[in-house]
């Protein structure tokens, strides 16, 4: 007698359209992150140009602000298929990204009350997540 291999259920329509809302979301952390830092350096370049036509004139603060604008879109079409309870937390995650980031850019200091907040986020991410429906 030969057992039959039974395949689980594919996941429905609905379940990959969250989870691609959920992979979009992560992603839009990613992109966020690095917008902050291009408008941190295009701050930073804004000291030497200061006014309005600085800032205009500044390709990389035009440059964060347009991937801002990307992340932005992004996270709209996202809120379309998801949990905006799960989705909206998990954008907390760039605070991550924003903190490694900064480290190796601007050579800030990690003290342990910003490596504790960061795990504070990252845990708070991975609760929500769980509670997500099934």
């Amino acid at each position: 007698m030969s057992a039959i291999a039974t395949n689980p259920a594919p996941a429905t329509t609905s379940e990959q359209a969250r989870r691609r809302a959920v992979l979009m979301v992560v992603f839009c952390t990613f992109l966020g992150a690095a917008a902050q830092i291009l408008m941190k350096l295009g701050a930073d370049h804004a000291k030497a140009h200061p006014g309005l036509a600085g800032m205009i004139t500044n390709p990389v603060l035009i440059a964060g602000y347009g991937l801002y604008a990307v992340v932005t879109a992004l996270i709209v079409v996202a809120f379309k298929d998801g949990e905006l309870s799960v989705l909206y937390p998990i954008l907390s995650l760039s605070y991550l990204w924003v903190t490694v980031l900064s480290f190796f850019v601007f050579h800030d200091t990690l003290n342990a009350d910003k490596l504790i907040g960061v795990a504070v986020i990252i845990c708070g991410v991975a609760v929500l997540g769980r509670g997500a429906k099934k």
